[in-house]
Formats: structure tokens, sequence, C-alpha cells
């Protein structure tokens, strides 16, 4: 990952570890990953890896192939 020294937006970076939600078809799903944050505003930067990663989760998500994944609760849709 390429670690910038300040924010492409306004200002400084830090290295974090991030909760990241991806939605996919009707499923949803929860990882925590790296990402450098801004001290700032909180823009998130991931890395060309961890963005494949999530294109990888979202696609499986639509086509329901979550079998690999670990159930955490439900969603519901509040009208």
């Amino acid at each position: 990952m390429m670690l910038l020294e300040n924010c492409p937006v306004c200002s400084g970076m830090v290295k974090k570890e991030v909760e990241k939600i991806l939605r996919g078809g009707n499923h949803t799903a929860v990882l925590k990953v790296s990402a450098e944050v801004c001290l700032s505003c909180g823009e998130r930067l991931y890395s060309v890896e961890t963005v494949r990663r999530f294109e990888n989760i979202r696609a499986k998500l639509k086509r329901q192939e979550t079998e690999d994944f670990q159930p955490i609760g439900q969603s519901f849709r509040v009208r």
C-alpha cells in the first residue's frame, strides 16, 4: 500500500484498522480491514488488494454465495 503523508482532501493520514460494510443484492457483509485514514476529515484510502477483496465479496453477496461467511444477525427495513 502506498502511504500518503497528506490526505488528498485536507490533512494528514494514519494507518488504522477500520470496519467496512459491503452490500450486494439483499445481503450485507461487515469486515475489518487496514486503511489510511485522515485525522481531520475521516477520508479512507484502501490498497488495490483491499479494493479487489471488496469487489469479490460484493459479487459473492449478489450471487448469494454466503456459505463462507459467518452469520451475525439479521437486517430489517423499517418503513
